[in-house]
């Protein structure tokens, strides 16, 4: 069929009228997705140490020196406290002496008992006599140990019971620290929530100094039986690392895993936000751009964002808000040079 003149013209201004919509090979989109989301539940919570101890005396004797004091912090093993031992020393050299002594009899005697000129009992009673010895003179060097009085973990030093001066007698409280490796997250815990607590065994802490992290609980131990007045669980929250930039005393949030919930996210780098309102681009079933409003919750894992309202499942949006604006720009001036 031949076209005359004035049709084939017009068939060339509705070719270049015509304006593609959509390039899937130039513009990336992406359907909106249905997924199980952990449903969580925020309690707040408060950091506390797992180690904290009083260390006490083990034997008496004048305080002679104190070489830290609150607020310290002290490696394990350090000394922290000495105590007058002039008595205990001296107890620790008789005893040692004696030892040196049993020591060399004991060789004397085995001596004479290999030329079989003693009985073996001559040689059991040097033996038993050294062992007797060796006893004692451990047990004057672990009485001398303790005056020196070391700290048990590293920690902080929160509170000194003594002074240089005193007399500390047998487990009297001398020094209260806490350690900084161990923390964990202290919950009160509502019974509503305690089965479900109790099934999944899984919770997240928020760290860091503006509580910008959450970070997974190494394990959680909840008490077997509630408050009687508030009827709440304890719910001890324990963390796996140390270097979290929290400390015992501060305030933060636990989340507890309590079930799954189905619920739709798309790319966060899809949102365009206009002031107060937030949106994304969405192609429409005749390739068309359309702004759509939306109302998001929180960001997930691998860079999506849950939608709470706005969108439905499988719609196509586009995930360059950029391209998506210029398209939709040219779609509004193809429209006004069709008009």
């Amino acid at each position: 069929m031949r076209l005359n003149i004035t049709q084939a013209l017009g068939v060339c201004i509705a070719l270049l009228c015509y304006v593609p919509i959509i390039h899937s090979q130039d513009l990336s989109t992406a359907p909106v997705q249905r997924l199980q989301l952990p449903e969580l539940r925020v309690i707040d919570a408060t950091i506390e140490a797992v180690q904290q101890a009083t260390v006490s005396a083990q034997t008496s004797g004048r305080i002679m020196e104190i070489t830290v004091d609150v607020d310290d912090y002290v490696p394990k093993g350090t000394v922290i406290i000495r105590l007058r031992d002039k008595e205990q020393r001296a107890a620790f050299n008789a005893a040692k002496a004696r030892f040196e002594e049993a020591e060399a009899e004991y060789q004397r005697v085995k001596e004479i008992y290999g030329r079989k000129l003693v009985a073996k009992a001559a040689l059991d009673k040097a033996e038993a006599q050294l062992k007797a010895t060796r006893a004692a003179m451990e047990q004057a060097q672990e009485a001398l140990e303790h005056t020196l009085v070391r700290a048990p973990y590293s920690g902080i030093v929160v509170k000194r019971h003594v002074e240089v001066g005193e007399t500390a007698r047998v487990g009297q409280a001398l020094m209260t620290g806490l350690s900084l490796e161990k923390l964990r997250a202290s919950v009160d815990l509502p019974q509503s929530l305690i089965h479900a607590v109790r099934k999944h065994q899984k919770a997240w802490v928020w760290v860091g100094k503006d509580k910008s992290r959450k970070v997974e609980a190494a394990s959680l131990t909840i008490s077997p039986f509630a408050d009687p007045a508030s009827h709440t669980f304890l719910v001890r929250v324990n963390l796996s690392a140390s270097d979290l930039d929290v400390y015992p005393g501060m305030h933060t949030k636990v989340a507890f895993l309590i079930g799954e919930t189905s619920s739709l996210a798309i790319p966060a780098s899809a949102l365009v936000r206009r002031s107060e309102v937030t949106g994304v681009y969405v192609v429409d079933k005749n390739q068309q751009l359309q702004f759509r409003q939306v109302r998001v919750g929180p960001i997930l894992d691998d860079g999506l964002i849950e939608v709470l309202a706005g969108l439905s499942e499988n719609e196509i949006i586009m995930l360059d808000p950029i391209s998506a604006t210029n398209l939709r720009d040219t779609q509004k001036q193809t429209s006004i040079d069709k008009d």
